[in-house]
């Protein structure tokens, strides 16, 4: 295990990617924040914060559970499926979709396919902690925490305080 990201680089890495949000939007007008459960969300929790104290404005968070649109259902054992909550209306907002890795690009196509049943955003943007690559569809993220590019037999870890009770983010042999 090769630990990449201490608990403060998560924390810079969480306040660049709300600057950029900020600077790309030109505020935080009709923004709304939905973590793509489980790790997405914290970081979604994190973001509205470090953008609150940005623009002094409460952004909304939402939670989207992708189990059911997966396209390896049945190849897996059944998922356990969470919860999904938005607070506002999507339609004609700019939803920020957050997650912690980017990999090949299906946790987020299923993303996109849930959020289509639950409105339709002006526009949607990815923010992710962390970007490492080997894309399978033609997917990348609007802001990025950290690129690491790694080998497939490699695998991304990371862990929140929120779930784990300690921030990180390691590279370790995949099992």
């Amino acid at each position: 295990m090769r630990q990449v990201m201490e608990a403060g680089d998560v924390g810079r890495a969480v306040r660049r990617i709300a600057h950029e949000i900020v600077e790309r939007n030109r505020g935080t007008l009709d923004l709304v924040l939905v973590g793509i459960h489980t790790r997405g969300v914290p970081l979604a929790e994190r973001l509205a914060a470090a953008l609150a104290e940005l623009e002094d404005d409460k952004i909304p968070v939402g939670v989207l559970d992708i189990a059911l649109y997966r396209d390896d259902v049945g190849l897996r054992p059944t998922p356990e499926v969470g919860e999904t909550s938005i607070p506002v209306e999507m339609d004609d907002r700019v939803v920020v979709l957050v997650d912690d890795v980017l990999f090949t690009g299906r946790t987020v196509r299923a993303a996109l396919d849930s959020l289509t049943d639950l409105g339709r955003p002006k526009r949607v943007e990815l923010a992710v902690l962390i970007d490492r690559g080997h894309r399978e569809l033609p997917i990348r993220a609007d802001y990025v925490g950290k690129n690491f590019p790694t080998s497939t037999t490699e695998r991304v870890a990371v862990r929140l305080a929120e779930i784990d009770g300690t921030d990180g983010v390691s590279i370790e042999e995949a099992r």
